[in-house]
């Protein structure tokens, strides 16, 4: 909702200013079509040209999460860190061993399926497992799992940025092919010299729309889509950065209370509960 208000406000303002002040808006609306057609038929062809597959289909998945609000809320964090705290928990109550069956079957375990959400997201149920089967089997060290977990966070940063990045060069493009469709137009336009003035006004308004459009769509549609899937894309990597901190903490001795503490702390100050609201959080899923 606040995405479709901001275009509204954006192009309102636009457009509406140059209204105001006496610009005619039917130059512009009988240009539109064409001038559409030359930038983006350009750009999106050059945007295929200069993206593997893998990263035009994370693209097109990714483009209409930005119409929806971010899932990296509190209450999510709250349960993320609930969750973790029971399993830690029953880890050191009953030993490592007693998690084994939850870290092999997530979707039947008790644990994880008091938590909907997280149950269902494949991406944070497999970062979970993962470690704390590397803690049950006890091959590695906390050093040596940290650094592993450091590369798998940088190789989801990486993939997370991919399609962020191609839209950026998106933005970037549309610029230079607003200015191409410029360039058609005026050529257009010097080979019809010998037409009335005021023919010739309307085709070279007509070209100015090219040039006009292309910084337009750029940084009053593009570019702001970018920036917005840009922090979407930090809030996942945070939610495992939190995963990772807490289950560190475990294995260097902390009871699992100070682990998600530990976890919870490096949350943005805006998504993290209280520790007063954790806590009552945790105590209230008991």
């Amino acid at each position: 909702m606040v995405v479709i208000l901001g275009y509204a406000v954006s192009l309102g303002c636009i457009f509406g200013v140059y209204v105001f002040h006496g610009g005619n808006i039917k130059v512009v609306l009988e240009a539109l079509p064409f001038e559409l057609v030359t930038i983006f038929g350009g750009a999106l062809g050059a945007f295929a040209v200069a993206n593997q597959p893998k990263v035009l289909k994370a693209t097109l998945k990714l483009i209409p999460q930005a119409l929806k609000s971010s899932k990296y809320t509190k209450a999510r964090f709250l349960s993320l860190l609930a969750l973790l705290y029971d399993i830690l928990q029953k880890a050191r109550k009953d030993g490592l061993m007693s998690i084994e069956q939850d870290v092999e079957n997530p979707h039947d375990s008790g644990l994880f399926n008091k938590y909907p959400d997280l149950a269902h997201d494949h991406h944070v149920v497999e970062f979970i497992t993962d470690y704390l089967r590397m803690m049950v089997t006890g091959n590695l060290n906390a050093h040596e799992i940290e650094n592993l977990m450091d590369s798998e966070i940088d190789t989801h940063h990486d993939e997370a940025h991919e399609p962020v990045a191609a839209i950026g060069r998106l933005a970037g493009a549309l610029p230079a092919f607003g200015i191409v469709a410029a360039v058609l137009g005026v050529i257009n336009t010097m080979g019809s010299v010998g037409q009335p003035p005021s023919v010739l006004g309307g085709m070279i308004a007509s070209a100015l729309v090219g040039t006009f459009l292309g910084i337009l769509l750029a940084y009053a549609v593009v570019e702001p889509l970018g920036g917005l899937l840009d922090q979407k894309a930090q809030d996942g990597g945070k939610e495992l950065q939190c995963i990772k901190t807490t289950l560190l903490a475990s294995m260097q001795g902390y009871n699992p209370a100070t682990a998600i503490e530990f976890g919870r702390k490096v949350l943005f100050s805006t998504e993290r509960p209280s520790f007063i609201e954790l806590e009552n959080h945790v105590r209230g899923r008991k």
